[in-house]
């Protein structure tokens, strides 16, 4: 079959799933603007483009707005893709499950789970969990890079801090209220002393739904041999992740074979049922982020592929690998389905 062939039947009949995304921030903005239909008019065509089905949107907030606006901001962008949603009815809709993203798959839309991307808007309030969850959040994401009320953050690199610590009381009872609700926790962007105490607390799959392996390259951003085995033996899915800062290093001219390295070293390590992919495709979204958090990374990231609408780079990537269909099926997206 020819290159370009097995490509498009891939992305035709292969449920894939990006398992984090910034763009909720870009729609909040925008629509502050006065623009609607968002997504529709910036994203619909890259996503239906690359056979992209299902978003994992993260909800981020800006240090700039922290702590007082933190809750207020994350609400907007819920609303955002809310009233997205209700715009584009034939083409959007809000996952919460495996069955809505198998019906949105079905039905030619385009899903989108809800993500924590860091507890800060909820901060000392264990009661605003459960709103978070009415409203579709289905993915915890307990810090940043930056300490919160939950835990403290992986820096991209180092800087000038105390010492850190693990999951504090209050991250305690956060993390067993998420998953008896019914979150999953994703423990990307953690430190190493938050990440133990979360392998001990929780009690379900959890995930790192944007991260590398350490080995590859040494940043705290980057997952360690143990803690990647830690995720699958709690039966756990790891979202290789395409922001050059963390896929190598910066004397090096980061491509699409180094992010696939990384995808070849952890199924080596802990099989191909434990790995997916969380893209964390950011080029667009820079624009908006603080001079205090691009001070937290060694450069400015770029990413090692070029929007969602050349997913068929990435795919092509994989089958000159090696990887049989059904192994690429699952990396696309049938392992982070199995979580959810």
């Amino acid at each position: 079959m020819e290159t370009a062939t097995y490509i498009d039947q891939i992305k035709n009949h292969t449920l894939i799933m990006d398992g984090h995304f910034d763009l909720l921030m870009d729609v909040a903005i925008q629509r502050e603007r006065g623009r609607r239909k968002v997504i529709e008019t910036d994203y619909w065509p890259r996503f239906k483009q690359g056979g992209v089905n299902i978003i994992m949107a993260a909800i981020f907030i800006d240090s700039s707005f922290l702590p007082e606006m933190a809750l207020r901001k994350a609400l907007n962008q819920v609303s955002a893709l809310f009233e997205e949603v209700q715009e584009s009815p034939d083409k959007l809709m809000i996952c919460k499950n495996s069955e809505d993203m198998l019906l949105a798959q079905k039905s030619g839309k385009i899903g989108f789970l809800l993500s924590l991307e860091g507890a800060e808007p909820i901060g000392t309030d264990l009661s605003l969990l459960r709103v978070f969850y009415e409203l579709g959040v289905r993915n915890m994401g307990l810090v940043w890079s930056r300490r919160n009320a939950v835990g403290d953050g992986s820096h991209f690199s180092p800087i000038r801090e105390g010492r850190k610590g693990g999951i504090t009381s209050f991250g305690v009872q956060l993390i067993e209220e998420a998953e008896q609700l019914g979150m999953t926790i994703d423990v990307s962007h953690l430190n190493d002393e938050g990440f133990w105490d979360v392998i001990e607390i929780s009690k379900k799959p959890i995930i790192a739904s944007h991260s590398n392996a350490r080995a590859l390259l040494n940043t705290m951003r980057n997952l360690t041999d143990n803690q990647m085995k830690a995720i699958a033996s709690k039966g756990g899915v790891i979202g290789i992740n395409a922001v050059s800062i963390i896929v190598a290093a910066e004397d090096e001219n980061s491509n699409l074979d180094q992010l696939i390295n990384h995808l070849d070293y952890m199924v080596q390590l802990v099989g191909i049922n434990h790995v997916g992919i969380g893209l964390d495709l950011c080029d667009d979204f820079f624009k908006y982020v603080s001079a205090e958090d691009l001070a937290s990374m060694p450069r400015k990231p770029f990413d090692v592929i070029n929007g969602h609408g050349n997913l068929g780079q990435l795919i092509k990537g994989f089958a000159d690998r090696g990887y049989k269909t059904e192994d690429i099926e699952k990396v696309l997206g049938r392992n982070f389905l199995r979580i959810f």
